[in-house]
C-alpha cells in the first residue's frame, strides 16, 4: 500500500478502517501461523476496499434528532486521538508486512532480488544519462564561452581600431589648429608692429583739413575727407616716384654730377674686352653707374677691387648738404650681398676757381657723416649730415669705405646720392 493513499484517508474513515479490521476477523477464529497470514491479506484488501468507498457512504446515518454542536476543544482531542490510533494500525499493517515477506519463502526473496537488482540497474541507468548530459551541458557550455570569447575579443579589437582611428583624426586636427593659432599668432604680431595712424596724428590731420576748406561753418562730411586724403597720397607718390627717396639728388648725371676719381676697379688688370676703359684722368666709363637710376637688378653697379677704396663725385652745383644715400642691390632678388660697403665715411669741400678735376686743397675738405651700412635694413638708407649750414658749402663729396661684409675679391656701389638744397647768395661756379 502506497504512502500517499494512506495519508489521503488518514483523517477521514480511521473509524471505519478499526471497523473493517473487526470484521475480517470472526470470533474463535484459529491463532496460528496461516490463519495470520491470511488475516493480515483479508485486512489490507478491507482497508482498501473500504478507502475506495466514497464519502457519502461512509458517513454514518443520523437518527433521531440533530445533535448539538460539541465544544472546539472536544473535537480537537477527538481528532487527536484517531490520528494516534491510526499511527498504531499503521505501524502493525508495516510490521505484518515486513513478517510476510520475510517468512514468505524462496520465490518470494527472488522476486525481491529481481526487482532490488532491476532498480539498481535503472538508477546505474539514470547517473550514466545525467553524467552523458552533464558532460554535453559542459562541452555546449565551453564552446558557448569561446564564442563569447571571440565576439569580445572581436569587438574589442575593433573598438580600439575605431579608437586609435579617431585618435589619429584628432592629432590632425589639433596639429591643423596648433598651425592656424601659430598663422593667427603672427598675424597678430604683425599687426602690433604695424604703424597704424594714432589719435593725435588723426587730430592734426583733421586740423589740417579743416584749415585747408574755405567754409569752416558747413559740416564736414565723409567723402569730402576722402578726396582730402586720396590728394595727399596722390602727392606723395608722385614725389617719391620721381627718385624712389623724394628728395633731390645732385650727384645724378643726367643732372650734371659726374665721378671724377676713384680707386682700381676690379677687373682693370685683366686688359682687353674684359677690362675697363679708363679717360685720361683714369676715370672709368662704368664709374657712371654709380650716380644713375636704376631699377635695382643685380650686377648693375661699379665694382672697386679689394674691401676699401674710395670715390670722388663732383656735384651739378654748389650746395649746403643735408644727407647721403647709399644704395645696395635688395635682398630679396640679390644672389650674393657681400660685396657692399660696411664701414663708410663721406667728405666734402668747395673747389675754387681755376682748379682742376683731380687737385684740391686737403685742407678744404671736411667730414660730412660716417655710417655703417647694415644689410639687414632697406636697400637704400640715408645717413644725415653732421653739421649742415652756410658755412659748410660744398660741390664736391669724397665716399671712403675701409671695410665690406665679407668679399674678399671686390666692392660694388650701386648709387651714391647726395641731397641738400642751393644758397640763394651763392654764384653758381664754374665746373
Amino acid at each position: 500500500m502506497s504512502g500517499s493513499t494512506v495519508s489521503i484517508t488518514a483523517n477521514q474513515i480511521s473509524t471505519s478502517r478499526r471497523r473493517a479490521v473487526e470484521r475480517t476477523l470472526p470470533a474463535g477464529a484459529p491463532d496460528n501461523e496461516d490463519a495470520a497470514k491470511i488475516t493480515a491479506a483479508d485486512t489490507a484488501a478491507a482497508i482498501l476496499k473500504d478507502a475506495r468507498k466514497t464519502p457519502a457512504q461512509t458517513q454514518p446515518r443520523k437518527s433521531g434528532p440533530t445533535r448539538k454542536s460539541k465544544p472546539r476543544w472536544l473535537t480537537v482531542i477527538s481528532i487527536l486521538s484517531k490520528n494516534l490510533a491510526f499511527l498504531v494500525v499503521l505501524l502493525g499493517f508495516v510490521q505484518m508486512f515486513r513478517w510476510v515477506v520475510f517468512n514468505s519463502g524462496h520465490s518470494d526473496t527472488e522476486g525481491f532480488s529481481v526487482i532490488s537488482g532491476d532498480l539498481e540497474g535503472k538508477v546505474a541507468e539514470m547517473e550514466k544519462f545525467v553524467k552523458t548530459t552533464t558532460k554535453a551541458m559542459q562541452v555546449q557550455l565551453n564552446a558557448v564561452d569561446r564564442k563569447v570569447d571571440d565576439e569580445i575579443s572581436s569587438v574589442r579589437k575593433e573598438f580600439d581600431e575605431k579608437i586609435e582611428q579617431k585618435g589619429d583624426e584628432f592629432d590632425l586636427k589639433f596639429k591643423a589648429l596648433d598651425v592656424r593659432s601659430d598663422a593667427f599668432e603672427k598675424f597678430i604680431d604683425g599687426f602690433r608692429k604695424k604703424s597704424l595712424l594714432s589719435k593725435e596724428d588723426f587730430d592734426e590731420f583733421f586740423e589740417e583739413f579743416k584749415k585747408s576748406r574755405k567754409n569752416t561753418g558747413v559740416e564736414v562730411s565723409l567723402d569730402e575727407i576722402r578726396d582730402y586724403a586720396r590728394d595727399i597720397v596722390e602727392k606723395e607718390i608722385e614725389r617719391h616716384a620721381a627718385d624712389g627717396l623724394g628728395m633731390v639728388d645732385y650727384a645724378l648725371t643726367s643732372g650734371g654730377g659726374k665721378v671724377v676719381k676713384h680707386s682700381e676697379p676690379f677687373g682693370a688688370a685683366k686688359g682687353g674686352s674684359g677690362g675697363w676703359l679708363l679717360n685720361r684722368n683714369g676715370v672709368s666709363a662704368e664709374a657712371v653707374k654709380m650716380i644713375s637710376p636704376s631699377f635695382g637688378e643685380p650686377g648693375h653697379c661699379f665694382p672697386l677691387k679689394g674691401g676699401s677704396g674710395f670715390v670722388e663725385i663732383k656735384l651739378r652745383t654748389a650746395i649746403i648738404p643735408e644727407a647721403v644715400t647709399l644704395e645696395h642691390v635688395a635682398k630679396s632678388v640679390a644672389y650674393d650681398r657681400s660685396s657692399a660697403p660696411k664701414q663708410c665715411r663721406v667728405s666734402g669741400w668747395l673747389r675754387g676757381q681755376g682748379t682742376t678735376d683731380v687737385e684740391f686743397d686737403t685742407n678744404k675738405m671736411f667730414l660730412l657723416t660716417e655710417f655703417i651700412y647694415d644689410l639687414e635694413k632697406s636697400s637704400a638708407q640715408t645717413f644725415k649730415v653732421v653739421k649742415s649750414g652756410a658755412s659748410n658749402l660744398v660741390d664736391t663729396i669724397r665716399l671712403d669705405f675701409t671695410s665690406n661684409h665679407g668679399s674678399a675679391s671686390h666692392t660694388c656701389i650701386y648709387r651714391l646720392r647726395v641731397h641738400g638744397h642751393e644758397p640763394s647768395f651763392v654764384p653758381m661756379l664754374e665746373r
